[in-house]
């Protein structure tokens, strides 16, 4: 694990946003990204489910280190697997090569924040880190969904929170709210606390002060923790087909995802029609197309789409539960010819 002088730099302000499958806590780190003041040095640490990694180029994509963003990814399930080992080397590695000023960490949507804040409360990280706001973001519709709140990892994200985020607040009625609030009376959490908004639109005060939660949870009895390690796809050699694929599963949740070579470039309309007509808990993806380079993101049926500045090949995540029929053979399905 690569070394990290205490004494390189100072306690760097760090945030940890987290929430459930398709909440959007990319599109809201996007929007913080943003609103960076331009004098400042940000870092990401950004941990994807699935073993391919599609965060990392979506935020690559529309920022990069000429605008003083770093972007580091821990794919393949929790990074907190092996006691923290592969969040250790990939937070060090950044903090190295960043020196920034704030740093943001964005757990996957089905990994536990609870023990990303044990390894951030570590005698080592709190000479380095400190620990600002935990912002959760939540659907609150999702409130009415027996299958989120039985999850234990939908309600943890909720309770480590110092700030609730009740994202797509466009879309909820009056019994959506309720919800929430009754939830947060229920769970001793401040409804004050509780920020409504669009499409990820955080604020960049909300970012500053010491969190109240992370003390509490650091002191909690450490979880047993996975003993494996993610396995590292992201750098292997793409096969001569073109096309690299990486399964992954945990949490009552399956994926898929695939590297493809730059050569092959999909045909967008194609693309957007098998999008479109995917049943699936979550989709993310960049492709290289015969219109330009364009991120895609799939959650409770909306599908939405950027055009994006760069990436270095086409990339897809697919989470879904029960049987599948075959994602590769209709992504082959929608190259260009």
């Amino acid at each position: 694990m690569s070394n990290l002088n205490e004494n390189s730099i100072n306690p760097v302000p760090t945030n940890i946003i987290t929430g459930f499958l398709g909440v959007g806590k990319t599109t809201a780190i996007l929007h913080l990204l943003k609103s960076k003041p331009s004098n400042e040095r940000w870092a990401v640490l950004v941990n994807e489910f699935g073993e391919i990694g599609v965060d990392g180029s979506l935020f690559a994509g529309d920022s990069s280190a000429n605008e003083q963003v770093y972007i580091r990814e821990v794919p393949g399930g929790c990074m907190c697997c092996a006691a923290g080992l592969p969040m250790q080397i990939a937070l060090n590695q950044l903090l190295v090569q960043a020196k920034p000023d704030r740093l943001l960490i964005e757990p996957t949507g089905l990994g536990h924040p609870v023990e990303v804040i044990q390894v951030l409360s570590e005698q080592h990280y709190k000479k380095i880190l400190k620990l600002n706001q935990i912002i959760t973001l939540v659907d609150a519709r999702k409130l009415s969904s027996d299958k989120h709140v039985s999850n234990n990892t939908f309600n943890q994200q909720l309770k480590v929170a110092d700030i609730i985020v009740a994202n797509k607040q466009d879309l909820y009625n009056e019994n959506d709210k309720s919800k929430l609030h009754q939830y947060a009376e229920n769970n001793d959490i401040d409804s004050d606390n509780i920020k409504l908004v669009e499409q990820g639109a955080l604020e960049l005060d909300w970012l500053s002060g010491a969190s109240s939660s992370s003390n509490r949870i650091a002191l909690e009895s450490r979880s047993t923790l996975p003993s494996h390690l993610p396995v590292e796809v992201t750098e292997q050699a793409i096969p001569e087909s073109g096309f690299f694929c990486a399964k992954n599963k945990g949490e009552g949740f399956n994926s898929e995802g695939w590297r493809v070579s730059p050569e092959i470039v999909f045909n967008r309309e194609q693309l957007i029609l098998w999008l479109h007509s995917l049943n699936v808990e979550r989709l993310k993806g960049v492709f290289i197309t015969n219109e330009g380079i364009y991120g895609f993101n799939l959650s409770d049926g909306l599908l939405t789409e950027i055009e994006i500045g760069e990436c270095f090949e086409s990339r897809i995540e697919v989470i879904y539960t029960g049987e599948q029929k075959s994602f590769e053979d209709a992504l082959k399905g929608c190259i260009d010819e």
